[in-house]
């Protein structure tokens, strides 16, 4: 009888505290997501790190963290920085240009991991030119405001480490990760440069791009697509008006989320999301400086299902 009880009570300690384990995992988890999602740029991977985290933060002794905050975040970020540098082999044969995997951040549930902040597309392709290492000091510091010496800690390296690299990661070319485009202006010309592109008119789809503009379209060897980045107003406008005058469905029809922390159009055949599309206006809002298509398939999955629970 005694030794029932005893059992009894154990077994209602370890529900207890694996009650305890779940509910601070999500107090942190949308940290936890922003962080690796900045770094990896892919939502699998993202959730595949927070799984990682999980089992080991559950299968740990919680009296032996001082700090869950810090704890979670040093196993997030050291899974993600792994799985960056496997990445980053991987997509050396990616066909085509990479680009990071539209996130949605408008959604209305406020316990949705689609609410995590993302930077810009436009910023994780900066970022894909730095080091595994140097993302992660630089997404730590500029993104979330970690100092060096809490970066130190998270990675185990020394304060001096960290900041000998954090000026070559900041004198990389591109914006602020801070910085956002008006969103009302980036979605002004959205719709400007969508109008001229499914208008057919060649000349008005020049019009609105900006001579250096520049054009980035993910098909992931899925679909015809450019295989590399295409720059320039007159070949970007010629290639845009020959693929709209093949390639366009007749059923076509778009609407526009938050994405990735801004506006982007999203493009429907038959209901079905079969592409986004996200542009950067210059610093005037008069004119597009670069485009951004992503048309795998691949990469829509976990935004098509945000778009469908968020209509």
């Amino acid at each position: 009888m005694h030794h029932d009880r005893s059992a009894a009570q154990k077994g209602g300690e370890r529900t207890s505290d694996l009650d305890a384990a779940t509910a601070s995992f999500a107090d942190h988890r949308e940290l936890l997501f922003s962080v690796a999602y900045n770094l990896l740029g892919t939502v699998s991977d993202t959730e595949d790190v927070l799984q990682d985290t999980w089992l080991a933060w559950a299968s740990r002794g919680r009296e032996e963290v001082a700090n869950a905050r810090a704890y979670l975040l040093r196993i997030a970020v050291n899974q993600a920085l792994s799985r960056l540098r496997r990445a980053r082999r991987s997509r050396e044969d990616y066909v085509g240009p990479w680009l990071p995997e539209p996130l949605v951040t408008g959604a209305d549930d406020a316990d949705s991991v689609e609410r995590a902040e993302a930077v810009s597309l436009a910023m994780l392709v900066v970022l894909e030119a730095l080091t595994p290492l140097e993302r992660t000091v630089f997404v730590l510091h500029e993104s979330f405001g970690y100092d060096h010496r809490e970066i130190a800690a998270i990675l185990g390296r020394s304060p001096t480490a960290i900041r000998q690299l954090a000026p070559r990661a900041r004198a990389r070319p591109g914006p602020s990760p801070r910085y956002q485009p008006d969103p009302g202006a980036r979605t002004a010309a959205t719709e400007r440069f969508l109008a001229a592109a499914l208008g057919g008119d060649l000349h008005a789809l020049l019009e609105v791009l900006a001579p250096d503009v520049t054009l980035w379209t993910d098909a992931g060897g899925k679909l015809r697509a450019a295989r590399r980045v295409i720059e320039g107003r007159d070949k970007v406008a010629r290639l845009l008006h020959a693929v709209v005058d093949e390639y366009s469905p007749a059923d076509l029809t778009i609407g526009y989320a938050e994405v990735n922390s801004g506006p982007a159009a999203l493009l429907f055949a038959g209901g079905e999301l079969f592409g986004v599309v996200i542009v950067d206006p210059t610093e005037q809002g008069d004119r597009v400086r670069a485009i951004y298509g992503v048309v795998n398939p691949d990469k829509l999955t976990a935004l098509a299902r945000a778009v469908r629970e968020h209509p």
